[in-house]
């Protein structure tokens, strides 16, 4: 069944509330990636049935932010610089056909609304000083937009629903800092103007270079986290 856009997401049933909190949690680091899932323990914290639970883990499953093993059971996705590869891989690609897409059909009204959105990611203290650049999700995300303005279902369907969470994932826990920050802001901007432009050859570019660079940066990070664990090892 076909779920609703990201903050389309109806919240009527106990099961659609886990879901959301929990996808959330999940998004954010406070149900720590990798870590086993105790359905009776979870079913406790959320006040739901094991069942309501079952129900909330079936859809984070299908936007694969929980994964299930035969003889491990349920566990939250792990980070890892081989999953990043392949999310990443589809992500450039269909990002940057979203892309091309957007230069063609986003309405002038729905430019603006990007170019004030980067404006307020501008003024938040953080990215001025070049600490971080942390974005919400659904509207106030920067790429959401861009995937919404290509007006091409299928899309986002695949970007919005399937894959969104887990992309973001990365993005939030593993996310920019330091010099990354400018550069991610000033490619923004690049990508905006190409499609006021209405060239949607340069902006499918750009943005192929844009997430090509947020993958290096992630990469950096696991490589970094990779030699700490070595010479904690070897110590």
């Amino acid at each position: 069944m076909t779920q609703p856009f990201l903050n389309d997401t109806p919240i009527t049933t106990a099961s659609d509330q886990v879901f959301v909190d929990m996808r959330r949690e999940i998004v954010e680091g406070s149900i720590q990636q990798g870590s086993k899932i105790s359905e009776p323990e979870l079913a406790k914290r959320y006040g739901v049935s094991r069942a309501t639970l079952r129900e909330a883990l079936n859809r984070l499953e299908s936007c694969y932010l929980v994964e299930r093993k035969a003889n491990v059971g349920c566990r939250v996705v792990a980070l890892t610089a081989e999953r990043l590869i392949e999310v990443y891989q589809v992500r450039s690609s269909l990002e940057g056909l979203a892309c091309r897409l957007a230069a063609d059909n986003m309405a002038a009204d729905e430019v603006q609304g990007l170019k004030q959105l980067l404006n307020q990611h501008l003024q938040t203290q953080r990215v001025k000083e070049g600490e971080s650049y942390y974005q919400e999700a659904g509207d106030l995300d920067f790429h959401y937009r861009i995937i919404k303005g290509s007006k091409n279902a299928h899309l986002i369907h695949l970007l919005c629903n399937e894959l969104y969470q887990l992309i973001r994932m990365y993005r939030v826990q593993m996310g920019m800092v330091g010099p990354r920050v400018s550069k991610a802001f000033d490619e923004h901007l690049a990508i905006i103007n190409a499609i006021e432009n209405h060239d949607g050859e340069l902006a499918e570019m750009l943005m192929k270079r844009h997430i090509s660079a947020s993958q290096a940066n992630i990469q950096t990070k696991f490589d970094l986290l990779n030699k700490k664990t070595t010479l904690s090892a070897k110590s």
